[in-house]
């Protein structure tokens, strides 16, 4: 099933949805690789510093309800790399399955494109089927596997990823 959503240019009202959305990954699956919760300072600070610096983040929202995020920003911060980016995009858990990843993801490769990024990057957690789906269905290819790369809850975790030329 997919949902007519909106999505837009995340604003500070925005940022007690963004925390809890994360923080629903946090605590409850392996797609980021940290158990400490973030604050809503943390994800202002963040914010602030990926519009400076000229990235997006956007919402996708159904009626007035944040249901999700997205952004990318910079790969790695040597020079070679300003062509690169890595994109992160998380969906609040009851809103999965209603095509909002698909969305998002496809407005995220748009500014992508628009911003002059040549190759956008995934790093999904290995085990995170639902994500790697969505990737190989928007033409992303699998660019290697970190074997035991991350730790979590007390057991290694495998990151893949994955990346598609723009």
């Amino acid at each position: 099933m997919t949902l007519n959503a909106t999505i837009r240019q995340a604003e500070e009202r925005d940022i007690p949805a963004i925390v809890a959305i994360y923080n629903q990954a946090v605590l409850n699956t392996n797609a980021v690789y940290t158990e400490t919760p973030v604050t809503v300072e943390n994800r202002t600070k963040w914010l602030a510093e990926r519009q400076a610096a000229g990235f997006p983040v956007f919402v996708i929202a159904l009626g007035e309800k944040v249901s999700g995020f997205g952004s990318f920003g910079p790969f790695r911060a040597w020079p070679g790399y300003k062509y690169s980016a890595e994109h992160c995009l998380y969906i609040n858990q009851h809103s999965h399955g209603k095509g909002l990843g698909s969305q998002l993801l496809h407005r995220l490769l748009c500014s992508a494109k628009e911003k002059g990024v040549h190759t956008l990057i995934a790093g999904i957690d290995a085990e995170n089927q639902a994500s790697l789906h969505l990737h190989k269905k928007f033409g992303f290819h699998s660019a290697g596997i970190l074997k035991e790369a991350g730790f979590k809850k007390g057991q290694w975790l495998d990151l893949h990823f994955m990346q598609k030329i723009l």
